[in-house]
């Protein structure tokens, strides 16, 4: 079946990112994963293309678009040539939302040219060492000292962390009867003293997106580099979390898909018994199980985007595709894998490396236990 989500002007920005991705990115890759992280300078590469502006205001150098399915299709070209690029998706899917509901006229002229171009890139801290999901326990603290917050604490598991040149920090700024109340948006600038980047961690996956701890001491941020209202983050970060999983749910479909077309690839050519796998009934029943659960995911997902495009999806809605489409990539990329035999643990295959970023995604964004308790109460359960 062929999706009908996108229309002719997202079908030439498929073009444009694959033809890019294929030059500018698959040869390097594997270097970056070695090195841990995407190199500065492809961001600005990116944003000479338009990609990071399509979203920022047209006088500050952006295209203007409200369309979330152009980063729909950027993300789905990525994992169509078995790449990834840090962290890009959440500076483009996470954080710059933040900045175009929340940001004054003041922060607009001062940060979205950067964001356009790639000057700024972005990551959002949130998670704390002993805080995941619960957004509303977060301990990190920013006191109010005249026209500066003095912010203390730590974050861990930062997407994006090390090459952010702009952190979104979630911070405690006041108490209230509701422990979601209190909290604020600070945006803390690469070179503010007291702010140190701790190491670059090792994962299992996800090679080249730096994840960082960061840590705060006595830093002192302006107040106008508050973004939004004093003491209501938690209404912010509830409000952009359907699309963040829907942007999870987008790399997942895509993917699956991807691990579907490879395998078809190896299956065709590998022999085995004097044979190619791909004649073996059991080869050809994995596939097709793994071509209908793809199909169902993507019908699932294009219905996602198109009530997303038109404002209408819901918390509720957004857990759901997200808990389903990774639980497709999950359950197709551990089929294809198989089939691949030893090959497919050998990290030289797309396969190994699709397997190994896969796990992450039914965890981070809420964790899937997290995203049915809010499809739960959706049920009045």
């Amino acid at each position: 079946m062929k999706s009908t989500i996108y229309t002719e002007d997202h079908d030439s920005f498929r073009e444009m990112a694959r033809e890019f991705l294929a030059k500018e990115v698959v040869p390097h890759f594997p270097d970056w994963e070695t090195a841990g992280l995407v190199p500065r300078e492809v961001f600005n590469q990116i944003g000479d293309l338009g990609v990071l502006g399509i979203q920022v205001p047209e006088e500050y150098g952006g295209a203007g678009s409200d369309s979330f399915l152009y980063s729909a299709v950027w993300a789905e070209e990525t994992a169509r040539a078995y790449v990834n690029l840090g962290g890009l998706s959440v500076h483009m899917n996470v954080v710059l939302p933040y900045f175009l509901a929340y940001c004054s006229e003041e922060q607009k002229r001062r940060w979205f040219p950067g964001l356009a171009c790639g000057e700024l890139m972005t990551s959002i801290a949130m998670t704390e060492p002993g805080t995941g999901s619960d957004l509303a326990g977060m301990t990190t603290s920013a006191t109010r000292q005249g026209e500066h917050f003095v912010l203390n604490g730590a974050k861990t598991f930062i997407s994006g962390g090390i090459n952010a040149d702009l952190v979104v920090v979630v911070a405690r700024t006041g108490r209230g009867e509701n422990r979601r109340d209190g909290l604020s948006l600070l945006v803390v600038e690469r070179d503010m003293v007291g702010f140190t980047r701790g190491r670059n961690l090792d994962k299992i996956g996800l090679k080249t997106q730096d994840t960082a701890e960061l840590f705060f001491e006595d830093v002192r941020v302006p107040v106008a580099n508050l973004l939004g209202e004093e003491g209501k983050a938690f209404s912010y970060l509830t409000s952009n979390l359907p699309q963040e999983r829907l942007g999870i749910a987008v790399g997942a479909q895509a993917a699956a898909e991807a691990a579907l077309t490879t395998t078809l690839e190896y299956v065709r050519e590998r022999k085995v018994f004097g044979t190619t796998v791909s004649a073996f009934q059991n080869t050809k029943f994995e596939l097709a199980a793994c071509a209908i659960d793809i199909e169902a995911g993507r019908s699932f997902l294009d219905r996602a985007l198109a009530e997303h495009e038109a404002g209408e999806l819901s918390s509720a809605d957004a857990a759901k595709v997200k808990v389903f489409c990774t639980e497709v990539q999950d359950r197709v990329i551990d089929r294809c894998l198989q089939l691949h035999g030893g090959y497919g643990y050998m990290r030289e295959y797309p396969i190994a490396r699709l397997y190994a970023d896969a796990r992450v995604t039914r965890i981070f964004g809420g964790t899937t236990e997290v995203l049915k308790t809010i499809v739960a109460k959706s049920l009045d359960l």
